[in-house]
């Protein structure tokens, strides 16, 4: 009995898991971009160019990894790794 149980939850612990990283990864990267943007209109060149791409990369690994980890475990897939 224990044992039919044991799976499903690990499973949904691990769905949950992605579902937050991805989340997490795309607020970072959405206030990156924001600072970044805010530097930009401010003068800062440099800063607000690093700041923008660090947040255009942290919004692509938040959305692979809800397109490819989370998505397909919701599913009931493999992921794809």
């Amino acid at each position: 009995m224990r044992e039919l149980l044991v799976g499903p939850v690990a499973e949904l612990l691990g769905v949950v898991f992605y579902i937050v990283v991805a989340g997490a990864l795309t607020v970072v990267g959405a206030l990156a971009e924001s600072a970044g943007f805010q530097n930009l209109t401010a003068g800062q060149m440099t800063l607000g160019l690093w700041e923008a791409a660090i947040g255009a990369v942290l919004l692509y690994a938040g959305y692979s990894v809800a397109y490819h980890i989370a998505l397909p475990r919701l599913r009931g897939d493999e992921p794809t790794a």
